[in-house]
């Protein structure tokens, strides 16, 4: 009788302990079977995942790329106009050298050709417009490309996995049970939802780039358009519009 309640107090001591290793184990068992439903969608997850990558990256270093360029019109303008108002073309140029930003990379075209007719000017403070531009949007449509190829991985993966769900069906002569034929589905579908996840990302991250790009560009073609008419006004009496260099 001793021995059968030593025996009993011995497996009542071991429950608790037992109990609370089934509960450390259940989140690494459920990480587990979340990382094996994701290898089973297919390996067109792989491509789905990596341009998700890819669209981040894309959009960090064309943010940053933004924020380097970023500098005030107005304040860039009214310096030009100072020096040129004074004469000294040579300080113009310098200072648009010295500003790592699109707008004074322009002006300074414009300023290298003072002296030439206006309208070669113009034409040369264009073509460098263009040239910031593209510069400023490169790569950007490739997060369109992304939005658009994501999805459609997606739905490949679930038709390849619909396809391999009923080879099984018909494998087993129609003798399968519901929630196996479930699960399968459902492991079909989730490259569906990566895909439109991933694709909603990139074209969100498209159109706020495009955005930044276009006052960007709308900044510069003020600018240009300011510096074309400032060569236009009259000379200032002590100052002449030529290279004093």
């Amino acid at each position: 009788m001793t021995f059968l309640v030593t025996v009993l107090q011995d497996a009542s001591s071991r429950l608790p302990q037992d109990t609370s290793l089934a509960a450390v184990n259940l989140p690494q068992q459920e990480s587990i079977s979340w990382l094996g439903t994701f290898m089973d969608s297919g390996y067109v997850m792989i491509p789905i995942v990596l341009l998700s990558f890819v669209a981040v990256a894309i959009f960090v270093e064309r943010l940053m790329t933004l924020r380097k360029s970023k500098t005030d019109p107005d304040l860039v303008t009214e310096r030009i106009r100072d020096y040129v108002q004074a004469g000294d073309i040579v300080g113009a140029r310098s200072y648009c050298a010295n500003q790592y930003s699109p707008i004074t990379r322009i002006l300074k075209h414009g300023l290298e050709r003072l002296g030439r007719p206006i309208a070669e000017i113009q034409e040369a403070v264009h073509a460098a417009g263009k040239h910031e531009a593209f510069e400023l949007g490169k790569r950007v449509d490739l997060l369109a490309t992304i939005a658009a190829v994501a999805p459609m991985l997606g739905f490949l993966g679930t038709v390849t996995g619909m396809i391999k769900a009923f080879k099984e069906i018909q494998s087993l002569q129609g003798n399968v049970n519901p929630s196996v034929l479930a699960g399968g589905i459902w492991e079909a579908l989730l490259s569906t939802a990566a895909g439109l996840i991933v694709g909603i990302l990139a074209i969100f991250l498209y159109n706020f780039l495009i955005g930044k790009i276009n006052r960007a560009v709308h900044e510069m073609e003020t600018s240009a358009t300011d510096f074309i008419d400032l060569l236009q006004e009259p000379a200032p009496v002590h100052g002449r519009y030529e290279d004093r260099g």
